[in-house]
């Protein structure tokens, strides 16, 4: 039997964003060899933004491609359907409606194309390349303007029967709570342990306490990134913000470890830059809401990926997939 010489084949990870879309060609070893980004929100047309993206990497799939083996393409896209390989219904793209994306670019590139969500595709990028090596049950949490996830369980990603399974920050940690600016829906995860929710409690929590030091920005200037500097000067109601939202969390990971029984729990993104603020409220309240049976097993994880990296890794660790 003939031995499969992989470092001799390359994978090219797309992550689609609202903003940007970034690309790079990575070898087996999640060595990212060249990369790139054009302006998602450049192209109305979905067909006008396949040719720009074709133009920017068909040069360098012929300078890297012709000693090694392209081996296809992995995509990571709001609302992407992994089955179908559509992305369907996205709220933060121009492009309505369903669209075939796999199927365009493996037309366009002739090879084949497999596409997931970002955070799912983060997942099985930290499960090949970061901090989840060795692990088969850990659930990927990605704290930034949102709240994304991806659950591998049994060292498998869980896609559920359409594809679509695993969308823990749009479960209801408060039933009847905040109303998210997108959804609708009352109460859920992402509403309170996002950027967006943390700056939301921020500017309710300051309304009550004039002394804040939060109280010296304009409403428009605070941010999450405002919160924890305002914290790092032990601002009371930053702290808070943070202890609160840290709640929230635990709660919340507390019944997702009683779903699937993970090894670790995995964060990623720019809201876990808190560090303690944030982290050790959330410790104790998933400890506090767990059963005796799960306490103090499960670890939480800083993501190993580079933040600027990991969305194109983790996009072309679905070519490696068997």
């Amino acid at each position: 039997m003939a031995l499969i010489d992989l470092s001799k084949r390359i994978a090219l990870g797309i992550d689609v964003g609202g903003t940007n879309t970034k690309y790079g060609l990575v070898n087996h070893r999640g060595e990212i060899l060249e990369k790139g980004s054009i302006k998602t929100d450049d192209y109305p047309e979905v067909e006008d933004f396949m040719n720009a993206l074709y133009e920017k990497i068909s040069p360098l799939i012929t300078k890297y491609c012709g000693e090694k083996q392209f081996e296809g393409i992995g995509v990571g896209a709001p609302n992407a359907n992994y089955y179908r390989g559509t992305i369907e219904q996205a709220p933060n793209l121009q492009w309505k409606g369903v669209i075939p994306f796999a199927e365009m670019m493996s037309e366009k590139f002739s090879v084949p194309c497999k596409m997931t969500n970002d955070a799912n595709a983060a997942a099985l990028g930290e499960m090949m390349f970061g901090a989840a090596r060795g692990m088969k049950d850990f659930i990927m949490i990605t704290l930034g303007t949102g709240v994304g996830s991806g659950i591998i369980a049994n060292g498998q990603l869980i896609y559920g029967h359409d594809g679509f399974a695993g969308e823990l920050g749009h479960t209801i940690v408060k039933p009847g709570g905040r109303k998210h600016w997108s959804t609708g829906s009352e109460g859920s995860l992402e509403a309170y342990a996002s950027a967006t929710g943390i700056t939301i409690t921020a500017k309710k929590m300051r309304a009550e306490f004039p002394h804040s030091m939060l109280n010296s920005y304009k409403e428009e200037e605070i941010d999450s990134k405002v919160v924890f500097e305002c914290a790092q000067k032990n601002d009371e109601v930053a702290v808070e913000v943070f202890r609160y939202t840290g709640q929230k969390l635990g709660e919340a990971f507390a019944n997702f470890v009683m779903f699937s029984s993970p090894e670790a729990i995995l964060l990623f993104g720019g809201v876990i830059k808190a560090g303690d603020f944030i982290m050790k409220p959330t410790k104790l309240h998933m400890e506090r809401n767990l059963l005796p049976i799960f306490r103090n097993k499960v670890k939480l994880v800083f993501s190993e990926l580079d933040e600027a990296d990991a969305a194109i890794l983790g996009a072309s660790a679905l070519v490696w997939e068997k």
